[in-house]
């Protein structure tokens, strides 16, 4: 439903704003006032292009802002995946928005951020159904033709046509998973090969982070095993020289070691300094000992160093390659080996999608067959339903057709195409709506079909011009069947006649005002202005419909009688 519509500098319209609620709303107002205004506002809001001169003189733009009741699965779709991320998931209200430059250039908002005129098609198609003389004709959309078929099939029909789209989308997906895995297979050997091969690299060396810590250090102790053998034969000689030449550190403690001795018992400070000779000369014994012993000991294996250097360059080439550390290669060989293993299940895969797909469309066909015998069943129905429709709309001598074309390809609501055709004057063959009927005709079509289909999924439809040509009884047949359908949805009807306006729950006058200024200043201008009316208002409107001033007493009797019979 439309809450809230604002217009600014649209065509007469300086600024205007209406608050809107349920039921049938008449628009009414004297002819040349700008009734239409809020026809075009409501156009551009569904993504329309903006007519020539459409910015009211003088001023650098209009803008147009519809905030609209958000009803649940209305985001629904891909078409509205990207305008779904910017709605909170509890989101009651929905703001359009769209701004006309005077040379021409739009801008168009959803929620206050920018959008575009396809954006606001699909949203706004979605909230909105216009039936008039202007661009967004619903009806003139074979999907919309569809719509009203269906409806008119009834609720087992479109139980079914639910199952139908279900069956429609999984069959969809499961032939997208299909190319998938067909791709992946035409690729698999060459994958499979790579993947094994570099499996193959990275188990060969069999890495782990302590291996390449213990390789490192020995390739640091291999590449100086002459310095370490200087080093430690160096201390063993400095100790317990292998000659007999009396030097030695061990050499010389044992003799200090004697001469202590030589006086023991003397001083007992001097024999815990002995005690101590004697382990600093036996330590110096075994210490030599023990660095003779690795000094001699220190012998390569023929070869290791090679060995070593060419496992290190193992692991320096696969940490190159897959991320710069052992535990980068060991989550790589990971991924490798789960690659490895969905590649060898796309054959099955492959064979048991295949076999899902096929289930698929076999019960696609059949649903999407179900609801074309349907359809044809349920045309000639409807057009002899919307015949007699027709005749109590001033529309006695039109024919009216539903036209089911089996398309090429199934589509998201079965395999047929509908066509509404209609000749409005005797004589005449029918052809297509979309390029027969006249805005007042579509409307009153529109008026017939979903008296009888009780069609039209959008929460607000727009009639304008539905009133052409008509008069009398058939005015009155018009305005009860718009009461009819704005019970539980929002009508809005652009009227001339007091038997329509009669019967609104709110009544909307727009006025014209010729002694207003340009916005920029200077010259006078004409404006229009919208006015909600209640009461005495709304049957001095009455009157001027009907003719006659306000003060006219038969007038306004006439009015009352009308208001009185709509209640």
């Amino acid at each position: 439903m439309l809450l809230e519509l604002r217009v600014e500098n649209l065509l007469l319209i300086e600024r205007a704003e209406l608050r809107l609620g349920p039921g049938l709303i008449a628009i009414t107002g004297e002819t040349g006032a700008g009734k239409t205004v809020l026809a075009h506002a409501l156009d551009l809001l569904l993504g329309g292009r903006p007519r020539s001169g459409i910015v009211r003189p003088g001023a650098r733009e209009a803008y147009v802002e519809g905030v609209f009741e958000l009803p649940p699965g209305v985001l629904e779709g891909d078409a509205l995946a990207d305008l779904r991320e910017r709605l909170d998931a509890d989101a009651e209200e929905v703001v359009l928005g769209r701004r006309v430059g005077a040379e021409g250039r739009t801008r168009a908002f959803v929620q206050g951020r920018a959008a575009t005129a396809a954006d606001l098609r699909e949203l706004g198609g979605r909230l909105l159904a216009f039936y008039g003389q202007h661009e967004h004709r619903r009806l003139t959309v074979a999907s919309a033709q569809l719509e009203v078929l269906d409806a008119f099939c009834g609720a087992d029909h479109l139980a079914r046509r639910e199952r139908y789209a279900a069956r429609h989308r999984d069959a969809a997906g499961l032939r997208r998973r299909l190319g998938e895995l067909r791709a992946r297979a035409g690729a698999l050997d060459r994958d499979r090969d790579l993947l094994a091969f570099e499996i193959e690299e990275i188990e060969e060396l069999d890495p782990s982070a302590e291996d390449e810590r213990a390789l490192t250090a020995e390739r640091e102790r291999l590449s100086r095993l002459d310095a370490l053998r200087a080093a430690a034969g160096s201390g063993a000689e400095a100790l317990a020289p292998e000659g007999v030449d009396g030097s030695g550190a061990a050499l010389a403690l044992a003799e200090a070691e004697r001469l202590a001795d030589g006086v023991a018992g003397v001083d007992p400070q001097l024999d815990a300094f002995t005690e101590r000779l004697r382990a600093l000369r036996l330590e110096a014994e075994d210490l030599g000992a023990e660095l003779r012993s690795y000094a001699n000991a220190l012998e390569a294996e023929p070869g290791r160093l090679e060995e070593v250097e060419a496992r290190l360059d193992g692991y320096e080439r696969l940490e190159r390659k897959h991320g710069g550390s052992v535990e980068a290669v060991l989550a790589h060989a990971d991924r490798c080996r789960a690659e490895r293993d969905r590649l060898e299940s796309t054959e099955g895969d492959l064979e048991r999608t295949g076999a899902e797909l096929a289930a698929a469309e076999a019960e696609e066909r059949e649903l999407a067959g179900a609801l074309g015998a349907a359809r044809r069943k349920a045309a000639p129905r409807l057009a002899k339903a919307v015949l007699g429709e027709l005749r109590q709309l001033a529309m006695e001598d039109a024919s009216f057709e539903v036209r089911v074309e089996e398309r090429e390809e199934l589509g998201a609501k079965g395999g047929d195409r509908v066509e509404l055709s209609v000749a409005p004057n005797p004589g005449v063959p029918a052809g297509p709506l979309r390029e027969i009927a006249s805005g007042g005709e579509l409307s009153r079509v529109m008026l017939g079909l979903m008296s009888v289909a009780n069609a039209g999924g959008a929460g607000t439809l727009v009639f304008d011009e539905v009133d052409a040509g008509v008069g009398g009884q058939t005015a009155r047949a018009v305005g009860e069947r718009l009461r009819g359908l704005s019970e539980g949805r929002q009508v809005l009807c652009i009227t001339h006649l007091p038997q329509i306006a009669s019967l609104a729950d709110a009544h909307f006058r727009i006025e014209k005002d010729a002694t207003g200024d340009a916005p920029t200043g200077g010259q006078a201008g004409t404006r229009a202005t919208v006015e909600s009316l209640a009461g005495p208002e709304v049957v001095a409107e009455l009157c001027r419909m009907l003719g006659a001033d306000s003060s006219d007493a038969g007038a306004r009797r006439h009015a009352e009688e009308l208001l009185a019979a709509a209640a």
